[in-house]
């Protein structure tokens, strides 16, 4: 075998290999409406490595507000939506505000006390049904990393941070639970969808 062959025969098969890729991939885009060449679809959804993490479904209405928490330092949490999601997740979204006139740094307690591959993140906020009297905790991946916002160490005064956080979603009877994320006030919220 001379060293063109091989050459050729190493081209010929990168080249397979790529074209291969590229229709792979062609075949796994989209969802299946009509979005995949609408360029407003995916500009509304978070890109990986984003603080934001994997993205909800469903978008939270940030002037629709169902429930507030006051945190230290003048973080005030407010929870846009609480929406069953297919499949069995209820995902919580909402905002992170630094009403304070310092930069907030102090996110340490806010992925909980659970090792996770997280890094910074929320991924230490529950659910608590009171009445089913069950706790719900963030999902993770296969990777041991949360189904939430990551990424936040430090919150500039008057800077909002956008956030979400995915969980099983309790039994269709259950239409309230109990919010908690470490250091801000327990906050009701009333579950949609």
């Amino acid at each position: 075998m001379s060293i063109r062959y091989r050459v050729t025969v190493r081209g010929g098969a990168a080249i397979a290999v790529a074209a291969l890729s590229a229709l792979t991939l062609a075949g796994c885009g989209g969802k299946g409406d009509g979005s995949e060449g609408d360029p407003k679809a995916s500009a509304a959804q978070p890109q990986p490595g984003s603080s934001q993490g994997s993205a909800p479904s469903a978008a939270a209405d940030p002037a629709q507000v169902i429930a507030t928490a006051n945190g230290e330092g003048g973080m005030v949490l407010a929870i846009n939506s609480a929406i069953r999601e297919s499949g069995g997740f209820l995902t919580v979204s909402g905002q992170l505000k630094n009403t304070g006139n310092t930069a907030f740094v102090n996110t340490t307690a806010w992925r909980g006390n659970e090792l996770t591959a997280s890094g910074t993140s929320v991924a230490g906020v529950s659910l608590t049904d009171k009445v089913g009297k069950k706790r719900y905790y963030v999902l993770r991946d296969t990777d041991g990393r949360c189904l939430c916002t990551t990424g936040v160490s430090t919150i500039e005064a008057g800077q909002t941070v956008p956030f979400f956080a995915q969980f099983p979603a309790p039994p269709a009877s259950t239409t309230e639970v109990e919010f908690n994320l470490p250091t801000f006030a327990s906050a009701t919220i009333k579950i949609s969808g």
